[in-house]
């Protein structure tokens, strides 16, 4: 099967590439010659734009919907913490993934990794939503909460 890049793939397309389960949002590319480090391997600060592509996508096209007539919130990236698995070469063609795991009022825990001929790296992150002018929370929409149970499996966080 063919890999299209850059455009959201379908979860038969995922399968197809290797991925152990499909992703609401699994974005491919190839890895770009200014992506490598001077030993000719993807420096690590490559991983985090590709985790950011595949995030603020998933935001774009999965939450911003349900924020419709509403003011736009500012999406926020609280913390993450990366597992770099194994290293990435030039011109190797990867998928990178994201899903919401938990929710809570006005932020969200999501996973994401990186595929290519397996697991190379992952990202867990927390994601806060803030008002517009970034002075408050901004709570998630209950539709939006209900989608990333049905869609992603996540689940809400006590506490």
């Amino acid at each position: 099967m063919e890999l299209r890049y850059l455009t959201p793939l379908s979860a038969k397309e995922q399968l197809a590439q290797g991925l152990d389960q499909p992703k609401p949002m699994a974005l491919a590319d190839r890895v770009r010659f200014s992506e490598l480090d001077i030993l000719r391997h993807v420096n690590n600060k490559a991983y985090l734009g590709w985790f950011e592509t595949a995030r603020v996508s998933y935001f774009d096209q999965l939450c911003a919907p349900h924020f419709a007539g509403l003011p736009a919130p500012r999406s926020v990236l609280r913390n993450a913490n990366v597992h770099y698995i194994r290293e990435m070469v030039l011109d190797e063609p990867y998928i990178t993934t994201a899903r919401v795991l938990t929710f809570r009022n006005t932020s969200y825990v999501m996973e994401q990794q990186i595929w290519s001929d397996g697991l190379r790296a992952t990202l867990e992150a927390v994601m806060v939503l803030r008002t517009p002018d970034g002075s408050a929370g901004y709570p998630l929409p209950k539709a939006l909460k209900q989608q990333f149970m049905s869609q992603d499996g996540a689940t809400a966080a006590s506490g």
